[in-house]
């Protein structure tokens, strides 16, 4: 056969179903693989995309994702969504043509080392220089790639080595358990949570994995510890869960950051180090437990005293067999703080401006979706509101990337998150500026006869740097612009256009969005005036306002 056609055949001997992306020339013996195989090919308007749908289908997996793209150009645009992955722990597998390499037949003619440009930013680059090594090349690389910690691989198949013939068979995987952390780690951490006073904990983004998400549930059902969420591991533990005070969506000044300073014992589960941790251990002193896959990467605001590394499943079932409710605990001042939170989230969802203010926006959103339907969030200063006051009660419930903060994947998210959970509902929310640099793929989920909900919240300018503009005393400058009329755009893809007119209007809007198929628009103008007074202002001053007894 074809060395083509034994990587497709290695791709499917890995259960990859989907490959997303923009065949080029040198890709046309892999496409002709494709042709005759089990495996999926979505094309998509840009490799970007293709990309973001990629690490996405990654990330509600565990299993990795297959983006394709040519040489040059083609393999450029996939820089950004290779680095989404990598910084955000999705396992992706990206393959990338090239020309000719045991001869030259169009000189340098779009060449670049794309080996060289994956380098910094994915876990594995290669290049194949001959069909005897693919299937040990597929194998390493999917191997690296959804291993702990996920992230993105990278192999480029020349023209001619895709050409050449080959014999050669699949690898098998092998049967791999993580490790578990050692029992002394697990006892002194044990021992140091119920000689604590006011124990807390933190998850962060490395516990968003499904055995993870059982087994703290059933931790803090048990011990009944408060506990708080960063942005990538919301969701992971139940938000309405009575213990649950919040998500730290702000670097400081929030309620969440008033229960934090009070904690005398940070159990931080999760920590990855693309996400800050939400509290500086200089400050206060408090001590801290690092429950991860791996040691602490210390830093001067990150230097945890006990460290219980191993799968995190595995380390939290043994504290939970291990720990029991203190009756020394003191938990009064955290639940101060978890009504006060509900309360001012209340309160600001209940305002009827319009254009709609994004806390009412975020109501309305969580009022029309699903217990399990998924949210797919671009980024933008909307991201902050959804992770501060949108409830997520499962895993992955929330898209939201807090790792490289693209714009541009809201939409190619959603769109990968509707083909792996078609029973569910999808929406996708992006700002003006994020959804148009993907708008195009509005296309693709046409093509793919997806019911897709895409609200896009329309401000005229880039909001998020906007807010911070306006907070540093500067001139409001350079960050406006304009806009197509989105109903018509919408329908210009054969899509279904509509423009919101009243805050109470969104919630029933959606609500017929997800029940009517086909892709749907939704234009909703979007108030963001005053989140420095409430986000920089109000929330610091009416947190402070409560203190531990």
């Amino acid at each position: 056969m074809k060395s083509a056609e034994l990587l497709v055949r290695c791709l499917q001997h890995e259960r990859v179903e989907y490959v997303f992306g923009i065949p080029g020339e040198e890709n046309l013996d892999l496409l002709d693989a494709l042709a005759d195989s089990s495996i999926r090919l979505v094309v998509t308007r840009h490799e970007q995309a293709a990309g973001f749908m990629a690490a996405t289908y990654g990330r509600l997996t565990g299993r990795v994702g297959v983006c394709l793209a040519t040489l040059g150009p083609g393999a450029l645009n996939l820089v950004t969504p290779v680095a989404f992955a990598q910084l955000g722990g999705m396992p992706m597998l990206t393959i990338t043509g090239q020309k000719p390499v045991k001869s030259s037949k169009q000189g340098q003619f779009q060449i670049v080392d794309i080996v060289d440009t994956m380098q910094p930013i994915t876990k594995l680059t290669h290049s194949i220089v001959s069909g005897a090594n693919i299937p040990a090349r597929v194998r390493e690389a999917i191997r690296l790639a959804e291993e702990e910690r996920p992230g993105a691989v990278h192999l480029e198949l020349p023209e001619d080595v895709a050409a050449e013939e080959t014999d050669g068979e699949p690898m098998h995987r092998s049967l791999v358990r993580r490790p578990v952390a050692e029992a002394k780690a697990v006892r002194a951490a044990a021992e140091r949570i119920e000689a604590a006073t006011r124990p807390l904990a933190v998850i962060g983004a490395a516990a968003n994995r499904k055995l993870t998400c059982h087994m703290l549930r059933k931790f803090f059902e048990q011990t009944g510890i408060p506990f708080v969420t960063t942005q990538m591991g919301k969701g992971v533990a139940d938000d309405l869960n009575p213990r649950c005070l919040g998500n730290a969506a702000l670097s400081s000044g929030d309620f969440v950051h008033r229960a934090i300073d009070a904690a005398d014992l940070i159990i931080n589960i999760g920590h990855d180090v693309i996400e800050k941790p939400p509290f500086v251990m200089q400050r206060h002193g408090t001590d801290v437990i690092h429950v991860n896959f791996f040691s602490a990467q210390v830093d001067p605001v990150y230097f945890p005293q006990i460290e219980v590394v191993g799968d995190i499943a595995n380390s939290v079932w043994q504290l939970t067999e291990r720990v029991a409710r203190q009756p020394h605990w003191q938990f009064d001042f955290f639940d101060r703080v978890r009504t006060a939170l509900q309360q001012h989230i209340a309160d600001d969802a209940a305002d009827a401006r319009f254009p709609i203010l994004p806390q009412r926006l975020v109501a309305e959103v969580r009022a029309a979706t699903p217990e399990k339907g998924i949210v797919a969030l671009d980024n933008g200063i909307y991201k902050i509101w959804f992770a501060r006051n949108y409830p997520a009660r499962f895993s992955n419930c929330l898209l939201l990337d807090n790792a490289l903060a693209t714009m541009g994947a809201g939409l190619p998210s959603a769109i990968a998150a509707k083909l792996v959970y078609p029973d569910r509902c999808v929406t996708a929310v992006c700002g003006d500026g994020g959804f148009m640099m993907n708008s195009q793929e509005l296309e693709t989920a046409i093509r793919l006869g997806l019911n897709l909900t895409v609200l896009v919240l329309r401000d005229d300018a880039y909001g998020m740097i906007k807010w911070k503009q306006q907070h540093m005393g500067l001139r409001d400058y350079g960050l406006d612009f304009g806009n197509p009329d989105f109903v018509r755009y919408a329908e210009s893809y054969g899509a279904h256009g509509h423009r919101l007119a009243a805050a109470a209007d969104l919630a029933p809007l959606l609500r017929r969005c997800h029940q009517t198929p086909g892709v749907h628009v939704i234009d909703a103008p979007v108030d963001y005036s005053d989140n420095d007074r409430v986000l920089n202002e109000e929330i610091t001053r009416l947190s402070a306002t409560l203190q531990p007894d």
